[in-house]
């Protein structure tokens, strides 16, 4: 039998399946729905702060803060929306320009980009900065423009690469003629001003928004309005919104974490073929989102974290029963020996453990050794298995399957 005639027809059954869903797209990230509920004061704030460019006044600079999932991206999005559709009304070009900093992630992609915003056709990489700064300038400059860079993960590009995109754009209001320009900056991390040079403090002159996280009756009030428009009517039981809700309040109130929740029931429910998603599909949806949310954590991590990692991996596996900060700097710079890398400084790998702490990877606590100071105690918070596989399929870790098989490991 011809191979590819076993596999016509593969998709019939699906076609025969019985549909839960009327839009799932109105459950995922990317959707901006007509109602915030329980954000109204943060976008009456916001909308406040940024309401002077309508008299083509330069408004403030913003900084807004919190957990993943409370709203701020969305909340940003929409008023930056509204004050565009308001701009029709005025005689001058008010343009909001978003940038997502984990993707666009260093100060001349950043800078690049807002140039091409303005017709600048300027190369992904190459040019000296301080061009690629210039031509943005130029072309945020040729008409009377007000002009709000919207800078998403803020904290990202500074803790990599530093604050000098922020001194440039903090700056630029003094150089332009026709041209004015605020920032708005995302952050998840309540301490980013820390890593913020005096220079650029001054001249940030910030507003800041704090976003608290959802409680679960709030989030339940989101989830049933989504769900209005998300699934036909009927096709989930009662026990689905609460439980998505519940869960996801008992993980800092996140709002993304609660419609993935009830997106990938509906799924789950679908593939199963099940007339309605209940508490069972929420519970196995449950279980793969976190699965996942590990395995894209760890394959995102650097090569000195993964190493790191593994150093725990190795240690556990040896049933070690305290497992301290030096106790796993000896495994990790070994590691770095066998696969040829450059091993970090002890403090430098300290950093990076209480990093995968909060990422919820490892736990670390300070324990007190009495005269002899204190150490961390590490565990791991996920299953090995899982971490293992996500390690060894980097490239550049792969050798390390047989370097821990055949015990070369020297302690």
């Amino acid at each position: 039998m011809d191979s590819k005639s076993s596999f016509t027809g593969i998709f019939e059954p699906f076609l025969k399946k019985q549909p839960i869903f009327k839009d799932r797209e109105v459950l995922r990230h990317s959707y901006t729905p007509d109602e915030l509920p329980h954000r109204e004061e943060e976008i009456k704030y916001l909308a406040s702060l940024i309401a002077p460019s309508l008299k083509e006044e330069t408004p403030s600079n913003v900084l807004i803060y919190g957990k993943s999932g409370t709203g701020k991206t969305i909340v940003t999005k929409f008023v930056c929306s509204e004050l565009e559709r308001a701009s029709s009304k005025v005689d001058f070009n008010i343009k909001t320009v978003y940038i997502n900093c984990e993707l666009v992630n260093t100060q001349y992609r950043i800078l690049c980009t807002l140039a091409n915003e303005f017709g600048k056709n300027v190369p992904f990489t190459g040019w000296p900065t301080d061009k690629v700064y210039d031509s943005f300038k130029e072309g945020a400059d040729s008409e009377n423009n007000i002009i709000i860079v919207v800078l998403d993960e803020i904290d990202r590009i500074v803790g990599k690469h530093g604050d000098s995109v922020l001194y440039y754009l903090t700056r630029i209001n003094s150089e332009l003629k026709n041209s004015k320009l605020s920032v708005i900056g995302i952050s998840n991390d309540l301490k980013f001003t820390d890593y913020l040079d005096n220079r650029v403090l001054s001249t940030l002159g910030r507003d800041e928004i704090i976003f608290k996280p959802y409680n679960a009756k709030q989030l339940e009030d989101i989830l049933k309005r989504r769900a209005e428009l998300a699934f036909l009517e009927g096709s989930f039981d009662e026990y689905v919104i609460p439980l998505c809700s519940a869960l996801a309040a008992r993980d800092h109130g996140d709002a993304r974490k609660a419609l993935d929740l009830l997106r990938v029931s509906g799924e789950v429910a679908e593939r199963e073929n099940a007339s309605i998603a209940t508490e069972r599909h929420v519970r196995k949806a449950n279980s793969k989102i976190e699965s996942d949310n590990i395995v894209e954590a760890i394959q995102t991590l650097p090569t000195q974290s993964k190493l790191l990692l593994y150093a725990v991996i190795y240690l556990e596996e040896r049933k070690e029963k305290f497992i301290s900060t030096g106790k796993i700097y000896d495994i990790y710079t070994s590691l770095c020996r066998y696969v040829s890398i450059d091993p970090l400084t002890q403090r430098r790998v300290s950093d990076l453990i209480s990093e995968l702490d909060l990422l919820g990877i490892l736990n670390s606590k300070v324990i007190s050794k009495g005269r002899y100071g204190r150490t961390k105690e590490i565990k791991l918070e996920v299953p090995i298995s899982r971490i293992k596989d996500c390690i060894l399929e980097d490239v550049r870790l792969s050798s390390l399957r047989n370097y821990i098989i055949t015990q070369k490991l020297l302690l």
